[in-house]
């Protein structure tokens, strides 16, 4: 009987140490914490024994984390640039892992009563660089246009700038808020500002159609406009790893990349990869 307990308790003792807690640490993107924290949430219900730690940012923070090793997956709302996969590629030997997860429609916000429903893209680059000022200049009241932006170490931040204004920069005017909820907040009480972001952030304000040129079509941000390329400013969102992932964490991955976690794409706002 003795005997029988002692076997009992060995089993359970080396069973308890055989059950060890994974760690993934996830840093970067402000427009994909919506979409990684419910991810995690998620996993971690349905695989008790692994922790995945979400922060953000902005895709700057998280790719200069991944350079210096203090987290396993960057999530990035634009590509890596050559300079910091050389960066890397000093430090670890490796040019990185770049996997695609999600596409967004970068939104143009405004607030709820603005009577303009559309801008071109050189409207949108001219009241992003100082040389459109009034609502009036393209279709709308007799007012100052109150413009809100990101902070340059958003993702969001390089692609708008090398995506709408064609690499050059913003006016002074522009106010820089630190996260894509507090642009979305800002526009919100704003009766003349206008802001952009990932669209699943755009909740309570209005999303104005976009063209390519005075004289193309007008396109909102859609899954099929997205899709198609008739919304010219989409984009992918992305995963980045030092290496090819191998045990727990290309188990996450390969889960948020299923027919499950695309679903959570949709669900959050922005549009599945698969």
């Amino acid at each position: 009987m003795i005997k029988n307990i002692l076997i009992l308790l060995t089993g359970i003792i080396a069973f308890g140490f055989s059950q060890k807690n994974e760690t993934i640490t996830v840093k970067g993107s402000d427009t994909m914490v919506i979409i990684a924290q419910r991810w995690a949430e998620l996993y971690m219900s349905k695989h008790p024994d692994v922790t995945v730690q979400v922060t953000g940012g902005g895709s700057g923070v998280g790719i200069s984390a991944l350079i210096n090793g203090t987290t396993d997956i960057c999530n990035a709302s634009r590509p890596m640039k050559k300079s910091e996969k050389e960066k890397l590629k000093q430090r670890f030997n490796t040019l990185g892992v770049e996997i695609k997860v999600a596409k967004d429609g970068l939104a143009i916000y405004v607030r709820e009563n603005n009577p303009v429903t559309e801008l071109t893209l050189q409207q949108l680059k001219d009241i992003y660089t100082g040389n459109i000022t009034n609502w009036k200049q393209v279709g709308g009241p007799d007012a100052k246009i109150i413009v809100y932006g990101r902070e340059n170490s958003s993702g969001t931040y390089v692609y708008f700038k090398d995506n709408v204004l064609d690499s050059e920069d913003f006016a002074p005017s522009v106010q820089t808020l630190p996260g894509t909820a507090a642009v979305v907040n800002a526009v919100s009480k704003d009766k003349y500002g206008i802001g952009y972001g990932g669209e699943a952030y755009a909740k309570g304000i209005n999303i104005l159609k976009v063209k390519k040129d005075a004289n193309s079509t007008a396109y909102p941000p859609t899954e099929e406009n997205v899709k198609s390329g008739d919304y010219p400013i989409s984009r992918y969102l992305y995963m980045y790893t030092r290496s090819r992932p191998t045990g727990v964490m290309k188990e996450y991955i390969d889960w948020i990349l299923s027919k499950e976690g695309q679903e959570i794409v949709t669900k959050v706002g922005y549009f599945p990869v698969k």
